[in-house]
């Protein structure tokens, strides 16, 4: 049987066993009161007469035996209540775990299932570019370019299509970033530097 203080988590099974034991050690404390309750004593009565000789009317032997067995017993009862009371709150803690995990691998997974998945990934962003003043960032997942999604993309020359007939116009694009989703107004246009974005994307690999 597990040990509450152990490292083995305690089982449903170890509590019933403890129970088990509660149910026989009170059995027994219970058997030994009525053992001195058919010889006329208790806990507390004196053993000897009114002239300090043992009693000749009970058998002191077995009555201190009792005594010490019932106080003994007591003793082993507390520690076992204390054991019950320490794996029940380790068991009702572990439910109150596990509840909240499946709660939140539950919550988890239907937002993974709500959020669109991205299919492509902006790795590199030029300074002073269209890109980089609306507010892309490396590392962006992207999930909506324009009209293209997950579910129409090809391959970059889709991308391509949209900014050369979007020049001048705003794009609405739809990033991942750190877990969240972030909308971008981007616009393509002739900048400084080559093309009309300044940013380098590549398709994710799945």
């Amino acid at each position: 049987m597990a040990d509450p203080g152990g490292s083995r988590p305690v089982t449903v099974s170890d509590v019933q066993q403890l129970m088990k034991r509660k149910d026989e050690v009170e059995a027994q404390i219970k058997a030994y009161y009525e053992l001195l309750g058919q010889k006329g004593v208790g806990m507390t009565e004196p053993l000897v007469d009114a002239e300090d000789f043992p009693r000749g009317d009970i058998d002191i032997y077995e009555v201190r035996t009792a005594r010490h067995n019932i106080i003994c017993l007591q003793n082993d009862h507390k520690a076992l209540m204390k054991q019950v009371e320490e794996a029940l709150h380790q068991l009702h803690a572990r439910e109150k775990e596990k509840r909240a995990r499946d709660e939140a691998e539950a919550l988890a997974e239907a937002m993974s299932q709500s959020q669109p998945q991205p299919f492509a990934r902006v790795n590199a962003v030029t300074p002073g570019s269209p890109a980089s003043i609306s507010g892309l960032q490396v590392d962006d997942e992207i999930v909506e370019f324009g009209s293209v999604n997950i579910n129409n993309f090809q391959n970059l020359q889709n991308i391509a299509t949209v900014v050369q007939h979007s020049e001048g116009r705003p794009l609405s694009v739809t990033v991942i970033r750190s877990g969240r989703k972030v909308h971008v107004g981007l616009t393509p246009k002739r900048w400084a530097g080559k093309g009309l974005l300044g940013c380098n994307i590549i398709p994710l690999q799945r």
